[in-house]
């Protein structure tokens, strides 16, 4: 924190309060659950300029202290005062942060980078055209389990006991082998399983400018599960390609069926890690839309068909006051675009989105403007019908058939009978097959009996429409 910055305020409620006989208490804003809990693991991991920048737990519980002693006796602590001033200039001045070309490539845009080239209605005939895919198309949400073997070889590649070359080697036979499995069972769009991401915003921020990663720097998410976020701490660019050579890979490993390029969204890149304060979050989201949109357009020049961009935080970032709601929606909706714009019509672009309430976001999640979005559905049990009723959708959408996180095996008649409701509000033309989330906690077993089992729907439900 600018120490003196809050210092200033702090005196202001001390003179306001001067008459009153109850004390002034100094403290946080908020609880600390969420911020990780020291920096000093991370002396010998981070650089010492970029130490400077950052305070988790126990460093802001100091920071309260030397605002309250300051308060009372300035000078006492004058020296820690004069060092938080000295970097928060360092980061005021620093080259790190502030990168022209980054600044000056988003303030250039205009509308033409929110826009396909066509409407929804065109591209989705010259997509089927290019596709050639079924009716009720099935799919999965991105990752495939991760095994103890894939934990294992990723940890021996970080420790060195694993050569580059070996551990490359170990996952393109992973993605091979998930890759024939689906297409085996009969899945008409494929994906890659994601064996080489820990995480799906760890992985693009390990491989962006403008990101940096602790060593300890975990928090709470839910229950028992941790993440150690990234941070955000300077202007975001990419450098290189972070996809495309896998995904160039998994469709060479699939010459009938197209594979998807998975790439995750800029404000749920955003909304899941640690992100600078010295400028608004839309800018920040912003150039991360630009980074993604590099990444989106390389990959269809490598030949990728189907690039999901995935936005499962759009809901969880809305503003606490609901006054506040129109903008966010507004610049979420834009950078998504921005991302997903640069590409030719027959490009099918895909979206996915998690636990939410989705009547609260649902007309900005139309606003996206994807050709294909997968939502959660089955544990919600059928309430995105009501948002349907209620805003319609015209393009393809593909409500979860099953609950990914319950190791159960779904039935045939299970699925079935969900399938069977959705068809009542959703074209047969738009609807796709798929579960709720992603694999990845998952173990192979219930994964190939589940998807085994929803593929058997869609097929008899094929039938049953001919």
């Amino acid at each position: 924190a600018n120490l003196n910055k809050q210092l200033e305020t702090l005196n202001k409620v001390i003179s306001a309060r001067a008459s009153a006989s109850a004390p002034i208490w100094v403290s946080s804003s908020c609880s600390l659950l969420h911020s990780p809990h020291s920096l000093k693991p991370e002396a010998g991991h981070l650089d010492e300029e970029t130490l400077g920048w950052l305070s988790f737990a126990e460093e802001k519980i100091e920071e309260v202290a030397i605002l309250a002693a300051a308060a009372i006796n300035r000078s006492s602590v004058e020296a820690q005062l004069q060092s938080n001033a000295a970097k928060v200039l360092s980061r005021q001045q620093s080259e790190r942060i502030t990168r022209p070309a980054v600044q000056q490539r988003l303030a250039s845009l205009n509308e033409t980078f929110y826009s396909r080239q066509a409407p929804f209605n065109e591209r989705q005939q010259v997509q089927r055209s290019a596709l050639q895919l079924p009716l009720f198309p099935t799919t999965t949400i991105g990752s495939f389990p991760q095994t103890a073997e894939v934990r294992k070889a990723r940890a021996q590649f970080r420790k060195g006991a694993l050569s580059t070359a070996k551990y490359q080697e170990f996952l393109d036979a992973e993605t091979r082998k998930c890759i024939e499995w689906q297409d085996e069972i009969g899945l008409d769009v494929l994906v890659h399983g994601e064996f080489e991401r820990t995480d799906m915003v760890e992985f693009f921020g390990e491989n962006l400018e403008g990101f940096v990663f602790t060593k300890k720097g975990w928090v709470q998410s839910y229950g028992s599960r941790c993440v150690k976020p990234p941070v955000i701490f300077g202007d975001v660019s990419r450098p290189k390609a972070m996809t495309v050579d896998v995904a160039r890979f998994a469709q060479s490993c699939s010459p009938s069926k197209p594979v998807k390029g998975m790439l995750t969204g800029p404000v749920t890149i955003l909304q899941w890690s640690f992100v600078r304060d010295d400028q608004p979050r839309s800018q920040t989201a912003g150039q991360i839309a630009l980074a993604i949109r590099d990444e989106v357009v390389d990959l269809e020049a490598a030949g990728i068909k189907v690039i999901q961009v995935d936005e499962p935080a759009i809901r969880e970032g809305l503003p606490l006051r609901k006054s506040d709601y129109e903008a966010y929606l507004k610049w979420s909706v834009d950078v998504f675009r921005l991302a997903t714009t640069g590409v030719r019509n027959e490009t099918q672009i895909h979206s996915h989105f998690c636990y939410s309430d989705f009547n609260e976001i649902f007309t900005a999640i139309k606003g996206l403007d994807a050709d294909v979005i997968t939502i959660e559905n089955s544990k919600s049990d059928l309430k995105l019908l009501g948002a349907l009723e209620v805003h319609g959708y015209s393009a393809e959408i593909g409500p979860g058939l099953y609950d990914i996180h319950s190791p159960r095996v779904p039935s045939v008649d299970e699925m079935a009978a969900r399938f069977a409701a959705l068809q009542k509000y959703i074209p047969a033309e738009n609807l796709w097959a798929n579960p709720d989330c992603g694999l990845k906690t998952r173990g192979w077993p219930e994964v190939k009996e589940s998807l085994i089992n929803l593929v058997a729907v869609a097929k008899d439900a094929r039938k049953q429409h001919a």
